[in-house]
């Protein structure tokens, strides 16, 4: 009977434990990580999309949440199998790019070295193997297509929110400590930086920064080359309950030689976005994300990433340029098979009538030369697009 009751206590106390947890944790792990005037995207505590809020993840079906989730953790049968690993073929950039050239080379995921009027931008770098805290969270299949020690010194450094694939805390301490970069990212992600002893400059949608520090080549380079943070369509979140706490963007960086865009994270919201970044100037290059996507059999698209429909639609409104695919191929995070974004995009890029060629086919390690800037290609044709897919063009493709 003392056992009993003494099971009875132990069990009272740790739902008694759990009930506190649930309403201590949640406010003891939530983040103020900026405090700023309302605005059209800010309501004084928490930012938000102003093209409307759709960026939280839904699958259908009964009980199809729970049965989400418990897919995710216990594995799916059904779900394309990736390969453990990856061979890549390993990049070794020049210092710098001068005489208006320009280079880009895919790292992984939504990293990229852009080398170009001599100043060298990477993008949300991530040298860690896995993304997700203490460790934890979807391993990389494919190594870094550059050794962190075989970089060039880094210039400026573009981080488009704080998601875990995206904001790399451990990768963000050694450039650093290394090169001292500039660091930009949008409104309250710099708190986060400055927990862990990294300096960054945050910009809200349509804000300006100068490089501040110029490479050796030019003196004038403040003037030459600037950072504009742009409207993206995401969310925010490091922990459970700081959901939105800091701000996300794309970016376009103004350089001499032409513009680069990049879209870090998104969906596709309103898809008016990529016109703004378009109205800052001629876009030579631009980097568009075509993975994750798919979280259940058949979707082409979640409301806070897009695929590669949506992909050829925002190439289209940031004026055609030449553009290298990210955000796939690197950290399983969603449904679809790890070829299945570049193949499907090849095949519609076929059916909208679109110069394949104006989409880098890259490979992770993979250098490209960017072409200078010239006339736009002709529009996609949205309407064979459409019809290719009515016609399940694409259905195999899992």
């Amino acid at each position: 009977m003392r056992f009993v009751r003494a099971g009875a206590a132990i069990l009272l106390w740790t739902v008694v434990a759990l009930c506190l947890a649930a309403t201590v944790i949640p406010h003891f792990l939530d983040r103020i990580y900026y405090r700023g005037a309302v605005s059209g995207h800010f309501d004084g505590a928490h930012f938000f999309n102003p093209d409307g809020d759709d960026d939280r993840l839904k699958v259908t079906g009964p009980g199809s949440r729970v049965r989400f989730i418990w897919k995710q953790v216990f594995g799916d049968s059904e779900r394309p199998v990736w390969p453990g690993k990856v061979a890549v073929t390993r990049a070794k950039p020049p210092a710098r790019i001068e005489d208006g050239r320009m280079l880009v080379t895919w790292v992984g995921h939504a990293t990229l070295l852009v080398q170009a009027d001599g100043v060298n931008i990477l993008t949300d770098p991530v040298w860690s193997t896995h993304a997700g805290p203490f460790g934890f969270g979807p391993k990389r299949v494919a190594e870094p297509g550059i050794a962190f020690d075989d970089l060039p010194r880094i210039d400026i450094v573009l981080i488009s929110h704080n998601h875990y694939d995206h904001m790399d805390l451990a990768t963000l301490k050694r450039l650093w400590r290394r090169d001292r970069p500039l660091i930009v990212t949008s409104l309250g992600n710099d708190a986060i930086l400055r927990g862990a002893g990294i300096p960054g400059t945050a910009l809200d949608w349509r804000g300006s920064t100068g490089i501040g520090k110029c490479p050796p080549a030019f003196a004038d380079c403040p003037a030459r080359v600037t950072v504009t943070a742009t409207r993206s369509h995401h969310w925010d979140s490091r922990w459970f309950t700081d959901r939105n706490r800091a701000l996300w963007s794309s970016f376009v960086v103004k350089l001499p030689s032409g513009n680069f865009f990049f879209a870090g994270d998104t969906g596709y919201g309103d898809g008016q976005w990529p016109a703004e970044a378009a109205a800052l100037g001629p876009i030579r290059l631009a980097a568009i994300p075509i993975g994750a996507f798919r979280f259940e059999a058949g979707q082409m698209v979640s409301g806070s990433h897009i695929g590669p429909r949506e992909a050829i639609r925002v190439w289209d409104g940031l004026g055609r340029p030449f553009a290298v695919p990210i955000h796939w191929g690197t950290f399983r995070l969603s449904w679809e098979g790890r070829e299945t974004p570049p193949e499907m995009l090849k095949a519609m890029l076929g059916c909208a009538h679109v110069d394949p060629t104006r989409f880098a086919a890259t490979r992770i390690g993979e250098t490209v030369e960017v072409p200078a800037l010239g006339a736009a290609p002709p529009p996609p044709d949205l309407k064979a697009l459409t019809a290719c897919e009515t016609a399940g063009r694409f259905a195999a493709l899992r």
